[in-house]
């Protein structure tokens, strides 16, 4: 969350900067009153401690004296000022909660760098890598191809569990099982500790990473017990040092995770829908960071850089796009975002016997967010530069790298044959035993 005394301090900066996110951030203006009010109740209350702390000591010198009534009086006072003491404690409570609340519904600062928008149409390409893939036929969906082959199955996958679930079968669950540990091995080698993390956490968790309460209706709470489906690995791994007290020495601690991931994507439609795109579980491989604070944006090229390698390797055509201040995650202050090209997202026309794009729409694969020290205020994840500076909070940063439903869409995608088959990308051989899906 915001440190309350920066937003109090350059409040109408503060809101200006926000309602470029798209909303009312007005609200705001309650905390000076509410600032104002927690340290008046803090002072009348401290101010009666002092008085009673002084008349207990008058009452005992009272009762050495044998002046039992005037030592009764006192005492009187004394019992009074407790119970006055609790009503400015409870209301300095209820304030401090009103506080909290405002503070947790309140998103992170956008980077000044960020292009300033209401959607994704500001959104600033920066880099392209690869040509848009050209064939010498008209190119299929993933879905189709998947289920051609008979290796992906929405039917009984929607009988067992619903729609937006799938089945995979023979390759395509060896393609995505070779795709993860690609990821993995190249993370790891690049100086990522890998983690397997819980699948389930408590809702401390979720509000920590910045899940709850606002996407509480993207997310499935179990029963019994407190405990929620991850949306991603990014919150176990984000909250794996809440509360504690880092070395500016260790710093920066690099981690990757593979793991399924559960979103009810609540609201989601569209063509998004058919295939594996958006599914209600689906799996991904995510970096996170911890960082010092004065290194965090050069962090944020470092884990970029990491994604793209994948797509790289995988010979993937992508571009890079640093998001509008409209677009960016409620937690980041700045997310790049990696879109690869999938050919069923575009318009394919023949000419001189090839089929080529007659579009440019790229779908995203990857968020790469700085969410500077945002989220190590909400976990209370803390750091000294020396052993007696005072602490700091950290800054924490996470991206995909990469989704694997969506990479082994890609990948089906941009190396589909004429014949229905797909040619498994070189750097994935190993990993699968094939050079062919067919």
């Amino acid at each position: 969350m915001l440190d309350v005394k920066y937003v109090i301090d350059h409040l109408d900066e503060v809101i200006d900067r926000l309602a470029t996110r798209n909303g009312d951030y007005t609200y705001l203006r309650e905390l000076p009153a509410l600032e104002e009010k927690r340290k008046d109740l803090i002072l009348k209350a401290d101010r009666l401690k002092a008085e009673r702390n002084s008349q207990s000591k008058e009452i005992g010198k009272l009762k050495a004296q044998k002046k039992e009534e005037e030592a009764k009086a006192l005492m009187a006072k004394i019992n009074f000022d407790k119970d006055e003491i609790a009503r400015f404690d409870k209301e300095r409570g209820e304030v401090e909660e009103k506080i909290h609340e405002i503070m947790l519904k309140t998103p992170n600062l956008p980077d000044a760098s960020l292009p300033i928008g209401t959607d994704d149409s500001f959104n600033r390409p920066e880099k392209y890598w690869g040509e848009p893939t050209v064939f010498t036929f008209k190119p299929k969906a993933h879905w189709d191809i998947g289920q051609r082959l008979g290796l992906f199955d929405f039917d009984r996958a929607a009988k067992v569990s619903g729609p937006r679930f799938t089945f995979y079968l023979g390759a395509l669950a060896r393609l995505e099982r070779a795709l993860a540990s690609l990821m993995l091995d190249t993370h790891a080698k690049a100086g990522y500790t890998e983690v397997l993390p819980p699948y389930m956490v408590n809702t401390a968790s979720l509000t920590g990473s910045g899940q709850l309460p606002k996407f509480a209706d993207q997310a499935y709470n179990t029963t019994p017990g407190d405990f929620w489906l991850i949306p991603t690995a990014e919150v176990p791994v984000t909250n794996y040092y809440r509360d504690e007290i880092l070395s500016a020495e260790d710093l920066p601690k690099w981690f990757c995770a593979y793991s399924s991931c559960f979103r009810a994507e609540a609201g989601a439609a569209g063509r998004d829908t058919r295939g594996i795109i958006r599914q209600h579980q689906f799996q991904k491989v995510e970096l996170v960071k911890y960082c010092l604070p004065e290194h965090s944006f050069e962090e944020l090229e470092s884990l970029t850089q990491e994604a793209e390698k994948i797509l790289e390797l995988l010979k993937l055509p992508y571009r890079r796009v640093c998001l509008s201040t409209g677009d960016v995650g409620f937690s980041s202050a700045k997310t790049f975002d990696l879109e690869v090209w999938m050919p069923s997202y575009n318009e394919y026309e023949e000419k001189d016997g090839k089929f080529v794009p007659t579009t440019r729409n790229y779908k995203e694969i990857s968020s790469c967010s700085n969410d500077t020290d945002y989220q190590a205020r909400r976990m209370n994840i803390r750091f000294k530069r020396t052993k007696d500076s005072k602490t700091e909070y950290v800054h924490m940063l996470n991206g995909s790298g990469l989704a694997v439903g969506r990479t082994v869409a890609a990948v089906i995608e941009n190396y589909q044959n004429e014949d229905g088959s797909i040619t498994v990308p070189e750097v994935l051989r190993p990993y699968m035993g094939c050079d062919i899906i067919k």
